[in-house]
């Protein structure tokens, strides 16, 4: 049976528009314990019986430094046997966590939802931004496949990034359900919670109508092919979640990949 860790990433520094992401990981934290449901996923897993490892946070307070830390934790964790399911944070932090698989699974598959593609080559000046991690992870290499989910934020920039790199995209206007993806294992996720339309989850800094529904969201984690390797959830902003719905979603999100990530 696979082991899967906890990995909190407490980091907005790459963040454009709005701060408070770093106060994620202990947010998401305290709805995946909370008494206000239990430890069975919607799949049927009872996660009691399974011993969880969490490596605490990732200690990131200088921004020069943190994609050498959060690469150096997540390596370790794999080296030690665990697949991590790391928690964010702004969406920055997925680029240096692929940058810790490289060469461990040559055919990985990544699927990544949100509502922006997150391909600019640079924003702002910056080209570790959070809107710009899948441009440096597919210029790398480090995935075989990119397939997106949820987008509705396409700029034309990015949708020439797009097809530089040969990605997937499956835009919103486009959605049909999970069925349409044909992903193949081994695979890893990404999942922005801005994703999700904020009517569902509102505790975002870029907040996107027209997006997944809370439904359609699980339903793509419950879709996916095993084995999942590992997954990063990010773009919680507890400072704009309304009476923690958001969190809660988070909370359910991280008990039904970490149920996936322990099959296979």
């Amino acid at each position: 049976m696979p082991r899967v860790a906890l990995l909190g990433l407490p980091y907005d520094g790459s963040s454009s528009f709005q701060r408070g992401s770093a106060e994620a990981p202990a947010v998401i934290r305290q709805a995946f314990t909370s008494p206000a449901s239990n430890r069975t996923t919607q799949l049927g897993l009872d996660l009691d019986r399974y011993p969880l490892h969490d490596a605490g946070d990732v200690p990131l307070t200088d921004p020069a430094a943190a994609r050498d830390a959060i690469e150096r934790a997540a390596a370790r964790l794999l080296e030690d046997g665990y697949r991590p399911l790391a928690l964010g944070g702004d969406h920055s932090v997925t680029y240096p966590l692929l940058r810790a698989f490289r060469g461990r699974y040559p055919r990985l598959t990544l699927l990544h939802v949100d509502a922006h593609p997150d391909l600019y080559d640079q924003f702002e000046g910056d080209r570790y931004s959070h809107a710009c991690p899948f441009a440096r992870i597919m210029e790398e290499g480090l995935v075989a496949r990119l397939v997106q989910v949820g987008i509705r934020c396409m700029t034309a920039h990015q949708r020439s990034q797009a097809e530089r790199f040969g990605v997937e995209v499956h835009e919103m206007r486009n959605w049909r359900g999970p069925q349409q993806l044909g992903l193949e294992p081994p695979v890893y996720v990404s999942f922005d919670l801005d994703g999700v339309d904020p009517g569902f989850a509102p505790g975002v800094s870029h907040r996107e109508p027209g997006g997944l529904t809370a439904r359609e969201a699980l339903a793509i984690v419950h879709a996916m092919p095993a084995p999942i390797v590992g997954a990063d959830l990010v773009e919680l902003n507890p400072r704009n979640d309304t009476a923690g719905i958001t969190a809660a979603l988070a909370g359910r999100l991280v008990k039904e990949l970490m149920g996936r990530l322990l099959e296979g």
